[in-house]
């Protein structure tokens, strides 16, 4: 009997031993690719998103590999393939131009999910472990429009500007519908509490152009913008605008500390949560949408504090009462009651949803009185010139 309970003893610790081995060896690995390093903003608000992912779950180390400066070319489709073989279940990809090589892998390695931030295709291409994400990045641009509008308000109740001086500049990357849509849902949020704003886009032509980029703010400074904001990934324009004293509203990120005197607020997407509802999907079995986006309701969308020493008195409470207003749906980014084009209200608009190399005007966007971002596939497909807003340039398409 005792030697019949001692090989039970051992069989159960056997089993056990083994259960344990298993469970070890079908931990979930996540890969991030990224275009650049934590020096570019944009970058190092995903790879930050994804070390609080992994704390909120409580992943260990070896579940989560992070590739770096890795380029929108072929490379991207080797980290894919050296990602695969480190035994990742999920990679995820931060640059529009990795869309291409993420497809040419999800369509090798059929068993690895394949997430692509910013990207068009997933809707399309029908395939079960390739998707699309983004955020309703527009909310947060326009909330941190009304701070920027507010702090104009102040400026011309203290003389410093007229009304008519109240321009702001925008530095932007490409002519892409993601960097129109962000700068015009900006501009409206402006609008909304500084009615006789207008605003100056330079482009830039590049995602990271520290130097060009600072070289743009300066730009925008000397033709009298007085406020500046951007949509490109460097400290170029924020460290311009510290240096001529000139209000700022960054992105991806606070500013505060290398721009103590100017910095207002900063819009951000919080990858965090795609990252977790990614995991869970493939630890409970479930699919995962083709084309995934998520607002201020969903905390995909923040906003740094702000930065009372910049900011106009009442920012916070005002900004505070937007996002409750753009949670509860009250307030429309893209409401056509709010801006014009050629001096003339928009009842209808076509856009290219549906991805091709024309850029083929295919789907409405416009019903019940406003322009549905995002909605028709997750990536912004916002990219009307609407008056108020001058392009410096316009040559850049990527």
């Amino acid at each position: 009997m005792k030697k019949f309970l001692v090989l039970l003893l051992c069989a159960v610790a056997a089993l056990s031993l083994a259960a344990c081995g298993k469970e070890d060896s079908d931990k979930i690995k996540i890969g991030l690719i990224c275009l650049h390093d934590e020096n570019s903003t944009y970058d190092k608000n995903f790879i930050d998103a994804m070390r609080e992912m992994q704390k909120e779950l409580g992943l260990d180390d070896d579940q989560i590999i992070i590739k770096k400066n890795i380029p929108e070319n072929n490379e991207c489709l080797t980290a894919c393939k050296d990602l695969v073989d480190h035994g990742c279940d999920i990679i995820i990809a931060d640059s529009f131009n990795h869309e291409d090589f993420m497809i040419q892998a999800a369509k090798q390695y059929k068993n690895v999910q394949f997430c692509h931030a910013t990207g068009t295709k997933a809707h399309t291409q029908g395939l079960s472990n390739y998707h699309n994400a983004f955020a309703n990045i527009y909310e947060g641009r326009y909330a941190a429009g009304v701070a920027a509008g507010l702090k104009l308000n102040e400026m011309i109740e203290s003389g410093k500007i007229t009304a008519e001086q109240a321009v702001m500049g925008y530095v932007g990357a490409f002519t892409y519908a993601e960097v129109i849509s962000g700068f015009t849902s900006f501009y409206l949020g402006a609008k909304s509490v500084c009615p006789s704003v207008t605003m100056k886009v330079q482009f830039t032509g590049s995602w990271y152009d520290e130097a060009g980029e600072k070289e743009a703010a300066t730009a925008l400074i000397k033709k009298g913008c007085v406020l500046i904001s951007q949509h490109a990934d460097s400290m170029g324009a924020p460290t311009a605008c510290e240096a001529a004293n000139v209000p700022n509203v960054s992105y991806n990120g606070s500013t505060v500390s290398a721009c103590p005197n100017t910095f207002i607020v900063s819009s951000r997407i919080n990858w965090a949560k795609y990252y977790a509802y990614v995991y869970n999907c493939v630890k409970d079995g479930k699919d995962i949408a083709a084309d995934w986006t998520g607002g201020f309701a969903e905390g995909s969308v923040e906003l740094s504090a702000i930065n009372d020493k910049a900011a106009a008195p009442g920012t916070k409470e005002k900004v505070e009462a937007v996002i409750a207003d753009l949670k509860a749906g009250k307030i429309k980014v893209f409401d056509t009651n709010t801006f014009t084009v050629k001096g003339e209200k928009l009842s209808s608009y076509k856009a290219d949803v549906d991805f091709d190399i024309d850029y083929t005007k295919d789907t409405e966007v416009i019903s019940d009185g406003y322009f549905h971002e995002s909605e028709k596939r997750s990536a912004p497909v916002f990219d009307i010139q609407i008056d108020g807003i001058e392009y410096l340039n316009t040559n850049f398409g990527g």
